[in-house]
């Protein structure tokens, strides 16, 4: 096992440049890991079962990110509230955070598992899920929710190691729980037969081994992140906290989710080739979202550090840092990705049409994917800084709010996916200015109270 202070990064002083990005591609390669979990089911069922099974874990995709991004969510706060007690040295608050963050993943993640299995079909048949991948869509949806608690823990305890400066350890993690989940898709499709139930049980299994190794390297710690079974309950004011910062981000997840799954349905009627196509160029578009995805991150640990130890310049550079690198990478592997599009799409379905919805997809969110980068950024800083209110009622309201209103009101009168997908772009330019704004207005009053 890895020793732990060899794997922390001080955010408050030295190098910034240089510190974000060893901080952040060890953060990026994790988030990619994750996504080619589901990327490695989605290819062995696409190329090893039936046509309609990748349609059928498709379909599940904005269920799935429902049920998980209020704890993930939730586990931003604990980013931030670790962060900042790191930053003031203060060690019993570290130590009260982490036991507080396993208490409402251990009970959290539970409660969600069972409320997301009584869901499941309901959903599924609200979203308009087409009859023939139904039954598909819902096993895979139960199977999924019964390994929500494994998830919900490693995402927590990566969280406690992302802010007092550990990226590395994670994503050793996720890498042999990548190794895992591929070996076992394909033994349990092509020795077992069992395509959509295979894959799902699979990523179950590997994502519980990325949850035992977070819990044995926090457990093995010797410092205020240490874990003991024995100190696991509810501390109120670091609950408060938590809540304040990341509460948040989770409903403006499940909202977030809830906005794509009203898009999900959308794209459903237009049949399951269409469906298919869309799964697929989503499987790509994440690897493109982590690099936003990390930056943002990346931006919250070393604002919440910075802003403990009150080294407000700092955090002024970091911002610039992040926004253009999180605009940079998501420019180049977008542009890159849309070159080889019709090559990277028949990875996973070699059906024509299949192709050419996902195609379509890849040529209006590929080219303008920056934009979401831009918005992130701005919102991790404001987390960061403690705000975390204000910057969800604007994405509520320009980001899933007006992508409902799109499919409502404009998408009926000009029905097609081109004008369906319009909706993302224009909400992140949206919210990006709303927010950016507020931002410039929180950083002048930090200058002003240096100053004075």
């Amino acid at each position: 096992m890895i020793r732990g202070k060899q794997q922390r990064m001080d955010m408050c002083s030295g190098p910034l440049f240089s510190k974000i990005v060893f901080f952040t591609i060890p953060l990026m390669l994790t988030f990619v890991l994750q996504l080619l979990f589901h990327a490695a089911d989605l290819i062995v069922v696409g190329r090893f079962a039936a046509g309609e099974a990748l349609a059928a874990v498709g379909a599940t995709n904005g269920l799935t990110t429902l049920v998980l991004n209020v704890f993930f969510g939730l586990s931003t706060g604990i980013n931030v509230v670790v962060a900042r007690n790191t930053g003031e040295k203060n060690h019993l608050g570290v130590s009260r955070s982490v036991h507080t963050a396993a208490a409402i993943a251990l009970r959290g993640g539970f409660l969600m598992a069972v409320i997301g299995i009584l869901i499941s079909k309901p959903m599924l048949l609200w979203m308009e899920t087409p009859p023939q991948i139904l039954d598909k869509a819902t096993l895979y949806m139960h199977i999924f929710c019964a390994g929500i608690p494994f998830v919900v823990f490693f995402h927590f305890g990566s969280a406690i190691l992302r802010a007092v400066g550990d990226t590395k350890r994670p994503l050793i993690f996720m890498l042999a729980a990548g190794i895992v989940n591929v070996l076992l898709n394909l033994f349990f499709v092509l020795v077992c037969k069992m395509d959509v139930g295979g894959v799902a049980v699979a990523t179950m299994i590997a994502n519980a081994l990325s949850a035992f190794l977070v819990l044995v390297t926090l457990r093995r710690s010797r410092d205020a992140v240490h874990f003991s079974r024995k100190m696991i309950r509810i501390d109120r004011p670091s609950l408060a906290q938590i809540f304040h910062l990341g509460l948040p981000g989770g409903i403006q997840g499940a909202c977030f989710s809830i906005s794509n799954i009203v898009i999900q349905s959308s794209v459903n009627s237009f049949g399951w080739q269409a469906v298919a196509g869309n799964t697929a160029a989503m499987s790509l578009e994440g690897l493109i979202y982590v690099a936003s995805s990390a930056f943002f991150h990346t931006a919250i640990s070393f604002t919440g550090q910075n802003l403990g130890a009150k080294k407000y310049d700092r955090i002024k550079r970091g911002f610039r840092y992040c926004l253009i690198c999180a605009t940079v990478s998501a420019l180049v592997i977008g542009y890159i990705f849309l070159f080889f599009g019709r090559e990277l799409l028949g990875i996973y379905n070699t059906d024509p049409e299949v192709i050419r919805w996902g195609l379509l997809r890849m040529k209006i969110l590929f080219t303008t994917w920056f934009l979401c980068g831009v918005m992130d950024v701005i919102s991790g800083t404001l987390r960061g800084l403690g705000h975390s209110i204000k910057p969800m009622f604007v994405i509520l309201v320009g980001v899933c709010g007006s992508r409902i209103f799109w499919v409502f009101f404009v998408f009926p009168r000009f029905r097609s996916m081109e004008s369906l997908l319009i909706s993302y772009p224009l909400s992140w330019i949206a919210v990006s200015i709303v927010n950016g704004l507020l931002l410039f207005y929180l950083l002048s009053k930090l200058s002003a109270s240096r100053k004075a």
